[in-house]
């Protein structure tokens, strides 16, 4: 069997007036990301670990920030895009272990819905998804409460 892991980071400032969106699902808050696209960071990061995996570059060299087409994406958009090419290239995603690192809003109420949300948008079972959620003890931006961070890992396997 062949298998490869992935592994991938993202972090945008957060702004007033921006909807709040991590792994597909609109977050309670009065920030969101300042980003070219919607600034999903979670699933920002889980494309960089599934590119990554798959050796096929990077979010920046599939959805540069610098072309107008990618403005206001929707980041499920994007994820599907890269699946799509992953299957071209015979690989699937097994399982997707991410963090999310923010000061406030609290996720707990939101970490099955983001888990069922990334299920339904990778074709897994919700049981090899993981969201977890952190915060950095108020040190840096986003410990001031002025970013969001997302790291995620994948393992893929070739389809034979």
């Amino acid at each position: 069997m062949d298998l490869r892991v992935g592994q991938g980071y993202d972090i945008h400032r957060l702004v007033e007036k921006r909807d709040f969106i991590l792994g597909g699902v609109r977050i309670e808050s009065d920030r969101g990301c300042d980003a070219h696209s919607d600034g999903d960071v979670l699933i920002h990061a889980l494309i960089d670990a599934l590119l990554g995996a798959a050796s096929l570059g990077d979010i920046g060299t599939h959805f540069p920030p610098s072309e107008e087409r990618w403005k206001n994406a929707d980041s499920r958009d994007l994820l599907n895009s890269v699946l799509s090419l992953l299957r071209e290239k015979g690989w699937s995603p097994i399982n997707i272990d991410s963090t999310l690192i923010l000061e406030k809003p609290r996720l707990r109420p939101y970490i099955d819905d983001i888990r069922n949300s990334l299920a339904r948008l990778t074709g897994l079972p919700e049981e090899c998804i993981s969201v977890k959620a952190k915060t950095k003890e108020k040190q840096d931006a986003v410990g001031e409460g002025r970013a969001v961070e997302a790291q995620a890992i994948t393992l893929i396997t070739k389809d034979r």
